[in-house]
């Protein structure tokens, strides 16, 4: 089980997240809201927490007035908060009889993400595949050894910036991660090329663990995972609340689905659930809550039979 929208937990919280920094803004303002954001996650069933760094780079933070240095640390600092909400709970649980071996993702989203102009929604960059790899190198050589368990590579909008990536993660071995696109549709990721081609191209990486979708419409899930049937990595699903950015007044809008079906996203391959944007906690819990309940269903008829 995955955690939801950090910046929606956030938000419930009390916490601002406007401006270009967005969640990183948490943990540069009030650290300790970004620790009780991750450890709400993990007390509503979460297994893995993603870290606030998914739109932290070096340049939004020079921008924002910090220096090399010191954007360093502070993206560091992001993967330690992680980690001592995880040692907690997981201090708690093995007191309690709790899950075992939560663990924490470091969050790293695509070169649109840093723009802050909405773009990883359609990846329609200027940077060349050698300029996109530089870019990912360089983020990842600060956190790989940053004390996170994986890293979550998430909202990938094209086949092209997943090629870039690619191209550097062999220059770290040991390092672990899933690779998740976001969706135009059901057979296409946000840029146009076939989810299915995507995840073909992921398992082609010995450093992937897992490859999905994530911060689309739910009702895309099933159809997209289909796609994808027969992939030799597992499949992960976690979708946003419906509802969809608008870029040019930074705001969401819609209305979101009353009803996350998760059950039928492992039906359809699903091996990690979650959510995504204007998802929080108590949609974690629920989504948790209805899983057990069709394993136990599911058991149940077994033992019947």
């Amino acid at each position: 089980m995955l955690d939801g929208g950090l910046s929606t937990q956030l938000e419930r919280l009390g916490a601002d997240i406007t401006g270009e920094l967005w969640t990183f803004r948490v943990l540069l303002e009030q650290p300790e809201l970004l620790e009780r954001a991750h450890a709400a996650f993990f007390d509503g069933g979460a297994d893995i927490v993603a870290t606030a760094s998914y739109q932290a780079s070096i340049e939004g933070l020079q921008r924002a007035g910090y220096s090399a240095g010191d954007a360093k640390r502070l993206m560091r600092h992001s993967v330690a908060i992680a980690a001592r909400a995880r040692d907690a709970y997981w201090s708690r649980a093995r007191d309690g009889g709790g899950r075992l071996c939560p663990l924490v993702a470091t969050s790293l989203g695509p070169y649109g993400a840093c723009l802050h102009d909405g773009s990883e929604y359609h990846g329609k960059y200027t940077l060349t595949r050698a300029e996109l790899a530089d870019f990912h190198r360089r983020r990842i050589a600060i956190l790989s050894d940053a004390g996170a368990d994986l890293f979550a590579f998430e909202t990938f909008p094209s086949l092209a910036e997943a090629e870039a990536l690619l191209d550097v993660l062999p220059e770290f071995p040991k390092l672990r991660a899933w690779l998740s696109f976001t969706c135009r549709d059901e057979k296409k990721v946000a840029h146009g090329e076939p989810f299915a081609e995507c995840a073909a191209l992921a398992t082609s990486c010995e450093n992937l663990v897992a490859v999905g979708i994530n911060c689309l419409d739910p009702l895309k899930v099933p159809a997209l995972l289909d796609t994808a049937a027969g992939c030799d990595l597992p499949l992960m699903a976690y979708p946003n609340s419906g509802e969809y950015w608008d870029a040019d007044a930074q705001e969401w809008r819609g209305d979101p689905r009353k009803h996350m079906n998760v059950a039928a996203w492992r039906r359809h391959g699903a091996r990690l659930i979650g959510g995504c944007c204007r998802t929080d906690a108590d949609d974690i819990r629920q989504m948790r809550g209805a899983l057990e309940n069709t394993f136990r269903s599911g058991m149940e008829k077994h033992g019947a039979e």
